[in-house]
């Protein structure tokens, strides 16, 4: 551990700790129902691999500011990602198209674009 994440461990209080740990093990549990490596979930929140695997560890505290983000990209309300709210035991088997669209959500602007419009064409010439 860096001597930044030792000192945010310290300064976290019990509860703390616990949020945080509990927290993590979701993200982790939702990244990898979307099959996502911390690498591109990391790149996606534009932090690095070793700050997310902090994070899913909870040894780091997550940022207030990157929970809608994650919570937007799991399909899931804030509070659901937090824990306030209970969530069905496992949701069903993500539909491929969809997981292909928020692995298309993390690419870079340039290719986003280039999918759509690839997207636009395939779906003007079936409806001709």
């Amino acid at each position: 551990m860096s001597s930044a994440t030792d000192y945010e461990l310290a300064m976290m209080t019990e509860d703390d700790q616990l949020f945080f740990k509990q927290l993590g093990q979701r993200i982790a549990g939702l990244r990898k129902e979307l099959r996502m490596t911390q690498v591109q979930l990391a790149e996606y929140l534009g932090i690095s691999q070793q700050h997310m695997q902090s994070f899913e560890a909870g040894r780091r505290k997550v940022s207030a500011s990157m929970l809608p983000k994650l919570a937007q990209l799991f399909g899931i309300s804030v509070d659901e990602l937090v824990g306030m709210e209970d969530k069905p035991a496992k949701r069903g088997p993500v539909p491929k198209l969809l997981r292909q669209v928020e692995q298309v959500a993390l690419l870079p602007k340039a290719k986003q674009k280039f999918v759509s419009e690839m997207l636009e064409t395939v779906i003007q010439q079936a409806s001709h």
